[in-house]
């Protein structure tokens, strides 16, 4: 299992619906209910701000998202100590189909994850898979909502 890389994974996925769609996916923070697995049973805590529990260990994990409509990309700040006590940890990125050749209704998202110094391996390793399945999820959803894309 590749989880050797001591500073951060990274998921990606070709998805058939338009970049902006995926975009506006990502960052609202309730969708994450429907695939961040250390994030299930979202609640809104303020306007960019949310919490919700592991389904690994019920430790509620708090988020806010920081997103930036002109690079399709969306930064997550994670703490599990409340929402005041957050480090930027995650980005989501969106990047269009055609910029990599690709059909106009199509982009890749990229996920990344920094490896926070409290991270025991076993939960490194964790991470790596769940970080896999988190991708398929997203496409999986944004495919659903979105068939005329597809």
């Amino acid at each position: 299992m590749p989880t050797d890389d001591p500073n951060a994974h990274f998921a990606s996925a070709h998805i058939d619906v338009h970049a902006e769609q995926a975009f506006d996916f990502l960052a609202d923070g309730m969708n994450q209910r429907f695939w961040a697995l250390f994030s299930i049973e979202r609640r809104q805590l303020g306007p960019d701000t949310f919490v919700g529990s592991s389904m690994f260990d019920a430790v509620d994990e708090y988020v806010r998202l920081r997103p930036n409509r002109e690079l399709l990309l969306v930064d997550y700040f994670i703490g599990f100590e409340g929402p005041d006590n957050l480090r930027h940890q995650v980005q989501s990125r969106v990047i269009p189909g055609p910029e990599l050749g690709r059909p106009e209704n199509t982009c890749v998202v990229t996920n990344v994850v920094w490896r926070d110094e409290a991270y025991t391996p076993e939960v490194w390793g964790l991470i790596y898979h769940v970080w896999k399945v988190e991708l398929a999820l997203i496409k999986g959803k944004l495919e659903q909502l979105h068939p005329a894309s597809a």
